[in-house]
């Protein structure tokens, strides 16, 4: 791709389901930069601090840029030809069931909806699954349960409308700061405006909460069961709706009335005035929309937890409306996307059900298919399961990295290692995935692909290429349709552009539709390359025999999904997609399942952090996003804290039944007692014993197949460290010798935190192995009764390293030691003051990073709260920390409250 102005390009952000609209600038020399797209209807211009930045990720550091096979480097069609005879004989010998591919929501739709047609319509098995099981199949579970089908009912605009908004299990502050953004200034302008989070732990998100519940692990079925009693009994039903569009409510009614409200407040771990508070709140407010995530999904009991919670506002008719309605936020960036093409082993295309046989045939006549799926697949677990004890003999795994992302990731990479047979189509050459594939196959990243994706709010954007594809890298949907040609079918895989793919998976969705199916996409069943460039977003359901279609002398697509379009909801009026159109009430129950025991006794609930994205393959390679946390960490309660003789900033171990991490130690009260909370990103890539989903168990939501990654039965102990320390280096370490280590990204190289059993290090030779600069010139500091040793290295006036290391955790300021990698350091004072591990008057230390977008510490915010800036708003202005994604704001409050009460002492 030539480069000969500068430009801009419309674009989607790659991350959560929010689906932002991104504005991607290549100046003419080939630098780029982003921004918030003001014109898009998910974002309005906003970007949270890993989409803020996006540039910082798109180097070639680590890319896969060419086929390899065995290793050795190869040409696409010996790599192609392998993959498709071996897949063909494999299916040839052991049946069609004896391959599977494991997809994922970082694929665009286009290539979802190639890689699931050649799986289930002319292999013949349903073995096709994506990790988007693992975040929001309770979701469509629940849907499917309630609806008949796989329909969210409202829009981000019911967030602003809301007069109350319920956030069940949803960090939004971190994991969709847009949306908590765009709610945080709904409420400065409707001071009215109450929200309540639900959430064992008092998150970031609490910061805008009215009122937090800190539920017990799964408790939610118990929470809305006794919501719905309530509802009955204090007459807050809408009866006319529950006559008019539903069925079961009386059995679900009674299910609930099982617990009275002490018996909620003892499955919850709530009190009964904070229960009695809640339920009135919303019994009394009209307008209510709950958000759920995560917390829900994620969990054995995730699908009853969904419909619990969807049988609360069918009962008082507060579906579809504005400002009132259940809503599943996504995790990924297509998991919406994947949904509509079948990427689950379960489903078939266009929201079509594999398990119906109408479904099936119009789905193999609309393909000419000739050995359609008939019957569902193997949901991940299950999938992983079936690779262990042989059934599956030929995987494909496409821009994911199970390894370290499923339950018991131990087991799957044992169970990927003994695969006969292991192609893995990714964009970086050496995750913990690729590293055991037989063919590794280069894909286009973002920036380099084209496509489309589908957010939280059923919005299709397009993303659009701004980069030329690096080496011999190639875009999913090519790879897949190119093996699908060699595997025989080259007629039904001869789509030469994603244009052209995108029509096919709309014609797809009108076809024999009239109505009876939710997602109906049609308009754009015959969009040709222009139309599909200049495509802005819109909102499915956007039929062919829409009346704003018919208005259209042309059918242009392009002047339908206009941005002033009104948002669509579905149900207000009934109409669900059930054969009689009539809404299920589910009747479901607590159960008082307990999965902790005395050799496990804490409950240990996974997630993800403000500014990482899943395994960190691409938000590790941004020094920005690993200043506010660099390392994988275990948040505790105190009292958990003292009696397992744990101290903050101490190593710990954390083990369950399936093996064990080593993670620093938070201890905060926002945790709640007898559980512990860790993030999920950490790899081997980045961590020496860190892969935290070699704890969580395969227990499955019997419904969904989604895993219980938010409650896992472990144990905790103090790591008994000799020795801690510090380093900051030029280059990525090869090696690091000590029992616990994680490397992050920093301006002008590398920092490492590492912790030993063992004293007896030579330390000048272990600082001089980590920089790996052997020849440079040697400052250090050894005082070795106390057992501090300071190290730094250089060449010439260049440091190449600084290594600090002290028998408790070392108090060095991370953020200046790491500047100094980028400083000259000309004179014999400036090399003494980084072994001193000092700054000077003249270069204040900014002290840890809280905001990520302005880089700005908090002793940089202690100083301005002292100066008199003592609103965020104020910190704002001064700094312009809180001002870009607004995820730091809460954290930002917290340090003006600690100044002002440290200057009242």
């Amino acid at each position: 791709m030539e480069i000969d102005e500068a430009r801009e390009v419309r674009t989607t952000c790659p991350y959560c389901g929010v689906g932002c609209g991104v504005l991607a600038k290549v100046a003419a020399d080939g630098q780029v930069s982003v921004r918030g797209d003001p014109d898009h209807p998910a974002n309005f211009g906003r970007l949270c601090s890993k989409g803020s930045a996006l540039a910082e990720t798109i180097d070639l550091d680590g890319r896969l840029l060419y086929p390899q096979v065995h290793g050795r480097r190869t040409g696409w069609d010996e790599a192609l030809d392998l993959v498709a005879s071996t897949f063909s004989r494999t299916i040839a010998e052991h049946g069609p069931d004896a391959v599977a591919f494991y997809v994922s929501g970082q694929l665009l739709t286009e290539d979802y909806y190639v890689a699931n047609k050649l799986m289930k319509g002319f292999v013949g098995s349903a073995n096709i699954d994506t990790n988007s099981r693992l975040c929001m199949a309770s979701s469509v579970a629940g849907h499917r349960r309630a609806f008949g089908s796989d329909t969210v009912p409202g829009t981000y605009e019911d967030l602003e409308l809301a007069d109350l908004i319920v956030l069940v299990g949803s960090n939004l502050a971190w994991c969709h700061p847009v949306l908590y953004q765009r709610i945080a200034a709904a409420r400065e302008k409707r001071p009215g405006m109450k929200v309540v989070l639900i959430d064992p732990r008092c998150t970031m998100t609490a910061d805008i909460a009215d009122m937090h519940l800190a539920i017990a692990p799964d408790g939610d079925v118990a929470l809305f069961t006794g919501l719905l009693d309530w509802l009955g009994q204090h007459n807050a039903l809408d009866r006319t709706y529950i006559t008019a569009h539903t069925t079961g409510f009386g059995q679900a009614l009674f299910a609930a009335s099982k617990l009275d409200l002490a018996g909620v407040a003892a499955a919850t771990g709530l009190d009964e005035d904070e229960l009695a508070r809640f339920y009135s709140l919303f019994a009394e407010t009209a307008k209510t929309v709950t958000v759920y995530s995560q917390g829900v999904n994620q969990s054995s009991s995730g699908t009853d937890k969904v419909n619990a919670i969807i049988n609360c506002h069918l009962a008082t008719g507060r579906i579809g409306r504005p400002g009132a309605g259940p809503f599943s936020v996504t995790g990924q960036p297509n998991a919406m996307g994947g949904r509509e093409v079948g990427g689950l082993a379960n489903m078939l295309a266009a929201h079509m059900e594999i398990d119906n046989p109408a479904h099936r045939d119009r789905v193999e006549r609309f393909w000419n298919a000739p050995a359609i799926a008939q019957r569902s697949g193997l949901k991940a677990v299950d999938m992983f399961e079936a690779v262990a004890d042989g059934r599956i003999k030929a995987l494909w795994i496409m821009a994911t990295n199970p390894v370290d992302s499923m339950p018991d990731a131990g087991a799957v990479e044992a169970a990927i290692k003994a695969c006969p047979f292991v192609v893995v189509s990714d964009v970086l050459e050496s995750t913990d995935t690729v590293r055991h594939a037989h063919v590794r196959l280069p894909a286009t990243a973002w920036g380099e692909k084209d496509g489309t994706v589908t957010n939280s709010e059923r919005r299709i954007s397009r993303q659009r290429a701004f980069l030329a594809a690096p080496g011999e890298a190639r875009p999913d949907w090519w790879i897949t349709a190119e093996v699908a040609r060699r595997m025989g079918f080259a007629e039904a895989f001869a789509h030469e552009t994603p244009a052209q793919i995108f029509a096919e998976h709309a014609a797809l969705s009108g076809f024999e539709n009239d109505g009876v199916r939710d997602f109906d996409i049609g308009a754009y069943g015959e969009i040709d390359a222009e139309a599909y460039e200049r495509l802005t977003p819109f909102q499915w359901p956007t039929p062919s025999s829409s009346p704003e279609m018919e208005t259209q002398a042309e059918h242009q697509p392009e002047t339908v999904n206009s941005t002033e379009r009104q948002p669509i909801r579905f149900f207000a009026d009934g109409a669900f997609y059930t054969p009689d159109r009539k809404a299920r009430f589910i009747p479901v129950q607590a159960s008082a399942e307990t999965r902790i025991s005395p050799d496990f006794p804490l409950v240990l609930n996974t997630g993800r952090i403000r500014d990482h994205w899943h395994t960190m393959t691409r938000t590790g390679k941004s020094p920005r996003l690993s200043q506010h946390i660099a390392e994988p960490f275990v948040e505790i309660h105190p009292v958990d804290a003292q009696r397992h003789r744990i101290g903050d900033a101490d190593i710990a171990r954390v083990s369950s039944p399936r093996g064990e991490v080593l993670v620093r130690v938070l201890v905060t009260t926002r945790q709640r007692q007898g559980s512990l909370f860790a993030p999920m990103h950490w790899t081997d890539q980045f961590a020496a014993r860190g892969r935290l989903d070699t704890l969580t168990a395969s227990l499955t939501d019997p419904v969904s197949g989604q895993p219980a990654l938010k409650y896992v039965a472990v144990r905790i102990e103090k790591f008994t460290a000799r020795v801690f320390g510090f380093a900051v280096t030029r280059k990525r370490p090869a090696t690091i010798a000590a029992d616990y280590w994680a490397v992050a990204r920093c301006r002008g190289g590398w920092r490492v935190e590492f912790a030993l059993a063992r004293d007896d290090v030579d330390w000048t030779a272990f600082a001089t192995s980590l920089f790996g600069a052997v020849d440079a010139e040697v400052l250090a500091y050894h005082d070795r009764d106390a057992g501090q040793h300071r190290i730094a290295a250089f060449d010439g006036a260049q440091l190449v390293g600084a290594l600090y290391v002290a028998p408790d955790p070392v108090a060095v300021s991370r953020g200046w030691a790491a500047q100094q990698l980028e400083e000259i350091h000309a004179s014999q004072r400036q090399r003494f003051r980084i072994v001193a591990g000092r700054a000077g008057t003249e270069q204040p230390d900014a002290g840890a990073t809280v905001c990520s977008c302005f880089n700005v510490g908090v002793n940089q915010i202690t100083a301005a709260a002292a100066a008199g800036c003592i609103t965020v708003d104020a910190i704002g202005v001064a700094l312009k920390a809180g001002t870009n994604c607004g995820s730091c704001r809460s954290e930002i409050r917290a340090i003006i409250a600690a100044s002002r009460v440290q200057a009242a002492e």
